[in-house]
């Protein structure tokens, strides 16, 4: 990740993290939300807007550095020994989606059947998983990185291809499907590359929209799944009309 991007990743983290959302900065800056939003795409505050930025997050230029220099400190991927240890407790599983999710502790006890007492080992467990640091109050700073990504064929992969997908591509009576399509063809390596790279480009953007939504309340906010495919495939329909 370049510099640049760093330090904007890290300004969005902070805006989360304090709760000031896009249209509330735009009051600030005295510009409009679609403004600030552009901005943020595109990476082109002046020095500047960043310094007034800083100052609505009570930070120094300077601080904003160093913040955006320990980002690239944080966890990008788990251990098997940490995958694990989430697996085998739902709860605890629960809470590490909630906090990577941005949701504070009165609501992850608010929403789910999660006791005050209960909820404060869940985090002290997170904590010395080393996914948050937990702060007074019940308060945690997320020590997880933007990128983060699962084990590829690890534990939590696993069980997200055996329990969550075959689930979600299955909706319960009544549940829409927001978007789906199917889409199949004969590719040349190039082709391939194109479209895996353009894949791509949408789960960074999807996950960018997500962290940056997390500043909201979570009633404001509504859980979606996305899940993008591609491998070598053909009907086994069409396979058994080959001519051998």
């Amino acid at each position: 990740m370049s510099q640049i991007n760093l330090i904007y990743d890290t300004l969005k983290q902070c805006l989360r993290e304090q709760r000031i959302t896009y249209k509330q900065l735009a009051q600030t800056l005295n510009v409009s939300e679609a403004s600030v939003k552009r901005n943020f795409s595109l990476q082109a505050f002046t020095l500047e807007k960043l310094e007034q930025i800083c100052e609505c997050l009570h930070l120094s230029l300077s601080e904003l550095f160093q913040l955006s220099q320990k980002q690239q400190e944080k966890i990008s991927q788990l251990s098997e020994e940490q995958e694990l240890k989430l697996l085998a407790n739902p709860k605890l599983l629960l809470a590490a989606v909630c906090v990577r999710d941005g949701w504070r502790f009165d609501e992850i006890i608010s929403h789910y059947n999660i006791e005050k007492v209960e909820g404060i080992k869940l985090m002290t467990t997170l904590d010395k998983l080393k996914l948050i640091e937990l702060l007074p109050n019940n308060r945690y700073k997320l020590l997880i990185a933007q990128d983060f990504r699962w084990i590829p064929g690890g534990p939590l992969a696993k069980f997200m291809e055996n329990e969550v997908m075959v689930k979600f591509m299955a909706p319960k009576k009544n549940e829409p499907w927001m978007f789906r399509s199917y889409l199949r063809g004969r590719y040349s390596p190039s082709s391939v590359a194109i479209i895996q790279r353009r894949l791509e480009q949408l789960r960074q953007e999807a996950a960018k929209l997500s962290s940056e939504d997390n500043a909201l309340p979570i009633e404001e906010r509504q859980h979606i799944g996305l899940l993008m495919a591609m491998r070598p495939w053909e009907p086994s329909l069409f396979e058994n009309m080959r001519r051998r």
